[in-house]
């Protein structure tokens, strides 16, 4: 397992993106997941500001949304801390049980018929590329 960083262990590069992460989050909370990457100050800056621009600017898909999409493409990578992770947070913008059923049976569905698909090499119809 990786040393997790500290903030008051933590180098002032590595500090400020803690900063940024408790002031776009609006917690003190930094979770393992930053802790562990803080190993190495630049991935840790670059995963922050990638991660930040998508799920926490302005866009056409609303933030429970993509916190949905993050959870089925977790589920799909087999991603146990990223699963717990974006579960919490789209708890926390109003995912109901309910929600995460339908949305772990889209996902087990969608794999199935991937499998399917690819399995039988199946050609794509020239309607759908009308589309």
């Amino acid at each position: 397992m990786t040393k997790l960083i500290e903030y008051e262990e933590a180098s002032d590069e590595v500090r400020a993106v803690y900063d940024d992460i408790r002031a776009t989050r609006q917690t003190e909370y930094i979770n393992n997941f930053w802790k562990s990457i803080a190993n190495h100050p630049p991935t840790l800056r670059r995963t922050w500001e990638t991660l930040k621009e998508v799920m926490a600017s302005p866009g056409e898909i609303d933030p429970l949304m993509r916190e949905l999409i993050y959870i089925a493409v977790s589920v799909t990578n087999g991603c146990d801390y990223c699963i717990a992770s974006h579960s919490a947070a789209a708890r926390a913008k109003g995912m109901s049980d309910a929600m995460l059923g339908e949305l772990m049976a889209i996902a087990a569905t969608a794999n199935m018929t991937n499998r399917l698909a690819n399995g039988y090499q199946i050609p794509v119809d020239d309607l759908l590329y009308k589309s």
